[in-house]
């Protein structure tokens, strides 16, 4: 069986690492470089970094950050946020990750993960989504852009399916409802979207302790767990959510 991931996620405004709840009354929590290096030595199996507020601010990612930051840390690193073009995916490569997230600009311009899987190979490209529910979408949640601020008529299972279909090769699946709460991840939106498409699915939004991670590798069909607030503030460690994960039978790599 495959190891089950641990991904650290580093929101970043203005240049440094931010964290709210349900997208809103954000704090900042400290430097994203430093926090990188942190985590990465802490065992993390991979980074992402998001540039919160880019696509709402129509403005590109901040490029240097992110070169900082792929010169401390030595595990996949995925980035997100203000990527509009492929040109961008591009020089967000070139600076140093391994993987590009686009979320708002693929709503708009679904065309772009097309191109992207075409021109750097599927691995390379995440679908980030922003979903919340609402009875009236077929599956039961709606996709929302612009850091989750404007919602959209994007069902949240067919717009997974779509981006599969045209060559993204791993899905953030973000429960804006559980964002930042630490009450643990929506379950049901985690394991509608990873049992209907044939790419890895990382959970979102709402880890509050390592049974939470537990939980939803368990009954959420995750492939990776990402996870915030919990580790931001000090409340665990990455190697309290792995000792955990191990300890409940789930696959996972271990350092210690």
């Amino acid at each position: 069986m495959l190891e089950k991931r641990v991904v650290v996620c580093l929101d970043v405004r203005d240049g440094r690492t931010t964290k709210g709840i349900r997208f809103k009354d954000n704090i900042d929590v400290g430097d994203p470089v430093e926090m990188a290096r942190a985590y990465y030595e802490a065992g993390a199996d991979e980074l992402v970094f998001y540039d919160i507020t880019a696509s709402a601010e129509g403005r590109g990612i901040m490029i240097e950050t992110v070169q900082k930051v792929a010169k401390e840390i030595f595990v996949p690193f995925a980035v997100g946020g203000g990527i509009g073009s492929v040109d961008h995916m591009r020089e967000v490569l070139l600076a140093g990750a391994e993987k590009v997230s686009v979320n708002s600009q693929a709503v708009r311009d679904p065309g772009i993960i097309d191109e992207g899987a075409r021109r750097f190979g599927r691995q390379c490209v995440v679908l980030g989504m922003d979903a919340k529910s609402d009875p009236q979408m077929p599956s039961g949640y709606r996709i929302y852009v612009n850091g989750g601020r404007k919602a959209t008529e994007r069902d949240a299972l067919e717009w997974a399916q779509e981006a599969v279909d045209r060559g993204a090769g791993e899905i953030v699946v973000n429960s804006i409802d559980a964002d930042g709460t630490k009450d643990g991840y929506e379950i049901a939106l985690t394991r509608l979207i990873s049992t209907n498409v044939s790419v890895p699915v990382v959970a979102s939004g709402g880890a509050g302790t390592p049974e939470h991670v537990v939980e939803v590798f368990r009954d959420g069909a995750a492939d990776a767990a990402l996870v915030a607030s919990m580790v931001h503030f000090g409340d665990y460690s990455v190697e309290d959510i792995k000792r955990t994960m191990a300890g409940s039978d789930i696959p996972v790599r271990m350092r210690w």
